[in-house]
């Protein structure tokens, strides 16, 4: 898969590209991520990309026309039956999750867009951007950290990116593990400042760990995210026993 990133501060992904157990997914080219500026498609000698409001008010918005350019760039240099979507990332965006990121972690990638200042000509939003994601009800400086949130999240999926292939099947909100959050985990010492490992992680008996796993992943969603609990229920995922555990604690 590839993602174009439209970006005029593509410098910022410079490390995240190259650090950390996902930078396998990047170097194998198992998720292709490319970089387009816009300023290098804007007009005169100071390359300027965006312009004061009409109607007044504080702050700068990106214009249309070099927006316009990079896309037209990025798509010459694909496939010509690649009609990938152009995803931009703004407040008004679907929140990301998981089954966003599964669904993109399975495509052929997208452009991404990523917004500085006060944001983007609406004329150009309204032409060429096909889908808008969100990370939550809070402003960013710009797009670049959502893209790269996004990317992670993507390259983590990927075979071969982990260690542990069911490394990612025990994240939260994993369909495998019904959406809820994973349990709390545990390593050496046995005993660390008094606080000593759970026995049952420690007695070798599987069924035993899985049901405790299964308990404490029911009741951190419980403490945390009911309404997990509630669309786990909905979608007929929890068994008999999630259900007395559950009516146990209330």
């Amino acid at each position: 898969m590839r993602f174009d990133v439209i970006s005029l501060f593509p410098e910022l992904f410079d490390n995240f590209l190259k650090v950390g157990i996902t930078r396998r997914a990047f170097e194998a080219g198992q998720v292709n991520v490319r970089f387009t500026n816009p300023r290098d498609f804007a007009d005169g000698n100071y390359k300027r990309v965006d312009d004061r409001p009409f109607g007044g008010g504080p702050g700068m918005v990106l214009m249309a026309e070099p927006l316009q350019r990079a896309i037209t760039h990025i798509r010459a240099g694909r496939p010509k039956d690649d009609a990938v979507p152009v995803v931009l990332f703004s407040p008004i965006g679907k929140r990301l999750d998981h089954a966003q990121v599964q669904r993109w972690s399975g495509s052929a990638g997208a452009i991404l867009l990523c917004g500085r200042y006060e944001g983007l000509d609406q004329r150009f939003i309204d032409t060429h951007v096909d889908e808008q994601i969100s990370l939550g009800d809070f402003v960013l400086s710009g797009g670049e950290v959502a893209a790269m949130v996004l990317l992670d999240a993507v390259a983590r999926l990927q075979t071969g990116v982990l260690g542990d292939e069911d490394s990612h099947i025990q994240d939260s909100f994993n369909p495998a593990l019904d959406g809820l959050l994973d349990c709390p985990h545990f390593t050496r010492p046995e005993d660390w400042s008094g606080m000593p490992v759970p026995q049952v992680l420690l007695s070798g008996h599987h069924v035993n760990i899985a049901r405790w796993r299964r308990e404490q992943s029911l009741l951190l969603t419980m403490q945390h995210r009911p309404d997990l609990i509630l669309q786990a229920r909905s979608n007929g995922l929890l068994s008999s026993a999630d259900e007395s555990f559950i009516a146990a604690q209330n």
